[in-house]
């Protein structure tokens, strides 16, 4: 008898036996039944009750996923097919190839743990949280077991280098780091000792009439701005001012295929980003424009061109679903792309942070000193240069006011706004004095389905915000010191496998064995990645890694 968890609620018609009893004699046959007794239409039937048992917005359940062994040849699992087989039957050997490839991806053989164990603690785990983060919504709040009262000293840095870092990600599995430059290099560590293990150098730019094709570069021959990994591993995409996106073998490091002309930008390469779990990559440009690739190996090509934004795109993001969001910064939109229904929602931002300033000689206790000594600034929006999911349905971020605004698909208004969340910059003027601006934000970053987010500006730290249980406010939890612009953010939450090798991750209060560790990945650098309008001369040119470790 199939097991509860994997049968559906529907009612199920029985499958008729083929065994003619003394009244179907009487009966003619139908349209639709052969003399064998099989039905063609009764299994065509069945085949679309599976096809669209889906479920609202409210959420997800075993049901819609797809539960069949990741394969290349699909047409081996067509020949499995059964047409006596049940609805039920098929949900059921579908679930049994899942689980099987769940044990496979675990890397568990037979007979290593008991039978038992694996049910109840990894695989009952593993299902749980494939269905949680198929709702696409926020299930993960962790905020409160992290400890943010004091700097962590778990940190990893890497050596200074000579142009400002633009770009740094790290592999879903914690194994390596890729730093990306404005002097066109892209360099590879390894996470756990810190070594230099590859570096992908600038190749020199083919100048004259006879310009060499760009399929015969195999680099980047300009600024490199953006980078993104492949949920697998497996690729790394970069993009720069050159125009062009290039695609890499991760554990080869070797050049794969690049994309320039009609099939890419026109204009520099700002964000990229693949979508969690698939080979579908976006890609946002200066040339205003969103273009949607699919790296999968066997097609590595060009999808389509998303339009909309009315100015340069300097910042995205996306997760699960088949949506994106990007920022068109002095546009002052948000844009929630749906690639499917090739539709988007607009969410405009340049609102007014008003910043009450109390001038010396004023009493912060006295309200009525504090009316009468008071000055009310008004720090208008007027570009938006970062954003980051949270879930399928909420995002956060960042213009140049200094202000960092909490986004659902819900409304048009965000939900939430914190005012000059990095502070002021001062600056000297010989006419004006003092004259003071709100630093802008310059990277966002959150911890996918969770309620912890972290922001970057050039105050000298990276500060970890704490998200509502309600989604309708956030609040400031710690900073981490970090010196220089911070061009780049990025949580990722590696396996527990990771933090026993590398030993600069491993902390005395931190328990080893305890999951719900994340490691922050920022790229710094004495430059703005986009410009040079700004020098910060204390800054650094190099990757910064915390490891968060919970409370033990």
């Amino acid at each position: 008898m199939p097991d509860a968890f994997f049968t559906s609620s529907k009612s199920r018609k029985r499958k008729r036996t083929t065994d003619a009893g003394p009244s179907s004699l009487k009966k003619a046959p139908r349209k639709g039944v052969q003399q064998n007794g099989v039905r063609k239409q009764a299994k065509k039937k069945r085949d679309e009750e599976l096809d669209s048992d889906e479920t609202d917005g409210d959420g997800a359940n075993i049901d819609d996923m797809d539960l069949r062994a990741p394969s290349d040849e699909e047409d081996a699992v067509e020949a499995d097919d059964d047409p006596d087989e049940t609805p039920a039957e098929k949900r059921l050997r579908l679930a049994q190839l899942y689980l099987d490839s769940v044990k496979e991806g675990l890397s568990l053989a037979d007979g290593e743990f008991d039978a038992a164990e694996i049910d109840r603690e990894l695989i009952s785990a593993r299902l749980k949280q494939d269905v949680l983060e198929h709702s696409g919504k926020v299930h993960l709040f962790v905020a409160d077991s992290f400890d943010l009262s004091e700097p962590p000293t778990t940190i990893l840095r890497t050596k200074t280098a000579k142009s400002p870092v633009t770009c740094a990600v790290v592999t879903e599995s914690g194994k390596y780091l890729f730093t990306s430059a404005k002097d066109g290099s892209i360099t590879k560590w390894d996470l756990t000792s810190a070594k230099k293990l590859a570096v992908f150098h600038a190749q020199n730019k083919i100048k004259g009439k006879g310009k060499a094709p760009a399929i015969d570069i195999h680099g980047h021959t300009d600024q490199v701005l953006a980078l993104a990994l492949s949920g697998d591993g497996r690729y790394l995409a970069s993009g720069g001012k050159d125009r062009r996106l290039i695609i890499w073998d991760v554990e080869a490091n070797q050049f794969v295929k690049g994309f320039s002309g009609p099939l890419c930008h026109k204009d520099s390469i700002s964000a990229l980003a693949f979508r969690k779990g698939t080979n579908q990559l976006y890609s946002g440009s200066l040339d205003r424009t969103v273009k949607v690739y699919d790296m999968s190996p066997n097609v590595m090509g060009y999808v389509e061109t998303l339009f909309g934004h009315q100015d340069n795109i300097v910042d995205l993001d996306a997760l699960r679903n088949e949506t994106c969001v990007s920022v068109g910064a002095r546009d002052k939109t948000v844009r929630y792309w749906k690639i499917v229904d090739e539709t988007q929602l607009v969410f405009r931002g340049g609102g007014k942070s008003r910043i009450r300033e109390v001038l010396e000689g004023g009493l912060a206790d006295d309200a009525d000193n504090e009316e009468k000594s008071g000055v009310v600034h008004k720090f208008v929006e007027g570009s938006l240069e970062c954003v980051t999911m949270i879930d399928e349905s909420n995002f956060l971020s960042g213009g140049d006011s200094g202000s960092i605004s909490l986004w659902t698909t819900q409304k048009k208004k965000p939900v939430f706004t914190q005012a000059l969340c990095h502070g002021f910059h001062t600056v000297q003027s010989e006419t004006e004095g003092t004259i003071k601006t709100p630093r802008w934000i310059t990277a966002l970053s959150s911890l996918r389905y969770s309620d912890v987010f972290a922001s970057g500006s050039w105050d000298g730290e990276i500060r970890l915000w704490k998200l509502d249980p309600k989604l309708k406010s956030f609040s400031l939890m710690g900073t981490i010191p970090a010196s220089g612009v911070v061009n780049s953010l990025q949580f990722v939450s590696p396996p527990k496998e990771f933090f026993q090798k590398a030993t600069w991750a491993q902390s005395e209060s931190a328990d080893q064995t305890k999951e719900g560790r994340v490691l922050l990945a920022a790229g710094l650098g004495r430059e703005h990645r986009l410009g040079r309008w700004l020098n910060v001369g204390e800054g650094w040119n190099r990757a910064l890694v915390v490891a968060l470790s919970p409370r033990s």
